[in-house]
């Protein structure tokens, strides 16, 4: 359960009280419905200036990055991003912590956990430089945002599947492989 405090006289009393599981799916669905509303916020407000092209092609709907650089879509974007992003480095923590107390005695994979850690913070920092360093300020700086963020987002989910491939194969759950045999004994 996440909670706010209210002030310094109410110290012990939350301010807001909501599940992790509301706070992930709220967290996760930012870029999604940011996205949407920058979307249909440039259809409603400047539909020939985000479907124009230079070549002169009708388009019915705009880019994605014609519909998050003009100006209230671009604040809503940035914020929907800001938002999202936050709790992320929080997660990559804690993914690592519990990939550390898995893997305490197994060095690859030790490494392979530190290598997810960095992957999954550099990714998330890809995505705010790409999402706030416009690529009319500075070209450089928005195309490196994107390479770090789509080179490290397919590295980390690789390292992440294999990580997940080595737990599956070590956990050995009673549910998948049935009943213990001497149970099975006494069934015939």
């Amino acid at each position: 359960m996440l909670q706010g405090l209210l002030s310094n006289l109410d110290r012990d009393r939350p301010l807001i009280r909501m599940p992790f599981t509301v706070f992930s799916v709220a967290t996760v669905l930012l870029p999604l419905t940011g996205l949407l509303v920058c979307l249909i916020t440039s259809l409603l407000y400047h539909y020939e200036d985000s479907t124009y092209t230079h070549c002169q092609v009708s388009n019915y709907l705009p880019s994605i990055s014609s519909a998050i650089s003009r100006t209230p879509e671009l604040y809503i974007w940035r914020s929907c991003i800001g938002l999202h992003s936050a709790p992320r480095y929080l997660v990559a923590v804690a993914y690592f912590n519990f990939y550390r107390g898995r893997f305490a005695a197994q060095l690859p994979e030790l490494l392979l956990s530190c290598l997810a850690l960095i992957c999954s913070v550099a990714e998330n920092t890809g995505l705010v430089l790409l999402t706030y360093v416009a690529s009319t300020e500075a070209y450089k700086v928005h195309k490196y945002g994107f390479v770090v963020f789509i080179a490290c987002s397919l590295l980390h989910m690789l390292i992440t599947c294999r990580l997940w491939y080595v737990i599956k194969r070590t956990y050995v759950s009673p549910e998948v492989n049935g009943p213990p045999l001497s149970l099975m004994s006494g069934m015939t």
